[in-house]
């Protein structure tokens, strides 16, 4: 009944769905100083964001009522169709492919849209004519994963229609962590005065205009102890009286990756432990087939890592984590991911 209402439109349940595209196809399906999307948001009704940021990818979240959201899905399915048979024109390709989406959907509601036995992403197969793949694997530091679907602007539309359903549903559980594209930039550190940037395995001395901006936010701002919140440099750019001001964050991992490389980062803060409890039934995807996973997160996160035994009678295990307050931090954060 819900799935007769949604594909007539009449369902008025305010939904965000979540799309995953790379910054050239933005590009392309901008148009001209972003005058497509602005046609769209206004013929759909839906709103329509596009993640900012210096990263090749972009995440664009469509939000508003069922019957608005389809109408923007439309609208984006019919405008890659065009950009295909453009492009199409200037190559000497003859099979047609097939118009691409990328949803991004909390893990949490991935099983329902697979199905027992993979039975319901099977019927949204058969009755749409679209491919719909679920990735395995969860998007890099978030709890969400990718969910392809390929075929024609008819197909895709009825497949999104479906799978608003599910996820009508079948609401998240738990805490969603959202995936985050990365800037294409890489992570820079500062250390003894001088800042880095990481090319390989090695840090490479950064240009002179960032160990300038990182003297006078030195002078300005004390230290803020890792682990604590992800440290900031403030430093004050253009007129000191315009106060504005810019901020270098630091992203975590960088910094417990390559805690030896960095001259200056000799005053380490002193290790500590930290206790968690986890429920029997989910040790086993934090430690992975053979102990992969949990190994993975020792590496990743430099922090030592004990699973106590199970006790009789317990329905909980120990996990003990010791290190710096960044690698527990980013430890803990990703057995949450977990």
């Amino acid at each position: 009944e819900m799935e007769s209402k949604v594909s007539e439109g009449g369902l008025n349940v305010t939904l965000t769905i979540r799309l995953l595209m790379h910054g050239k196809v933005r590009g392309s399906h901008s148009g001209g100083k972003g005058e497509t999307v602005k046609k769209m948001r206004e013929e759909s009704g839906a709103r329509i964001n596009i993640s900012e940021g210096n990263c090749p990818e972009r995440i664009v979240t469509i939000t508003g009522p069922t019957d608005a959201i389809f109408k923007a899905f439309a609208m984006i399915a019919y405008k890659f169709e065009e950009d295909i048979t453009n492009s199409m024109s200037n190559s000497t390709a003859t099979s047609k492919p097939p118009v691409t989406l990328r949803l991004v959907v909390p893990a949490s509601q991935c099983g329902s849209l697979i199905g027992k036995g993979g039975s319901k992403i099977k019927e949204i197969r058969e009755s749409t004519g679209a491919q719909v793949q679920v990735a395995g694997d969860m998007l890099p530091n978030s709890t969400e994963r990718a969910v392809t679907i390929s075929g024609t602007p008819d197909a895709i539309i009825q497949c999104v229609k479906q799978i608003c359903v599910v996820m009508l549903e079948s609401p998240p559980k738990g805490a969603t962590i959202p995936y985050r594209p990365k800037p294409a930039s890489t992570p820079v550190i500062f250390a003894g005065g001088q800042a880095y940037t990481i090319q390989g395995q090695y840090a490479i001395p950064h240009p002179d205009q960032l160990t300038k901006l990182h003297q006078l936010a030195m002078q300005q701002t004390p230290f803020t102890p890792l682990g604590q919140t992800t440290p900031a440099f403030p430093g004050t750019l253009g007129s000191v009286a315009g106060k504005q001001r810019s901020f270098i964050t630091l992203p975590l991992p960088a910094l417990t990756m390559f805690p030896c490389i960095c001259p200056g980062l000799d005053a380490s803060p002193p290790a500590s432990t930290h206790e968690l409890t986890i429920p029997n039934d989910l040790i086993g995807c934090i430690i992975g087939r053979q102990g992969t996973k949990i190994n993975e997160i020792r590496q990743m996160s430099g922090a030592q890592i004990k699973i106590a035994n199970a006790t009789e009678g317990s329905s909980e295990r120990q996990i003990t984590i010791t290190g710096t307050p960044a690698n527990i931090s980013l430890a803990q954060y990703l057995i949450n991911a977990r």
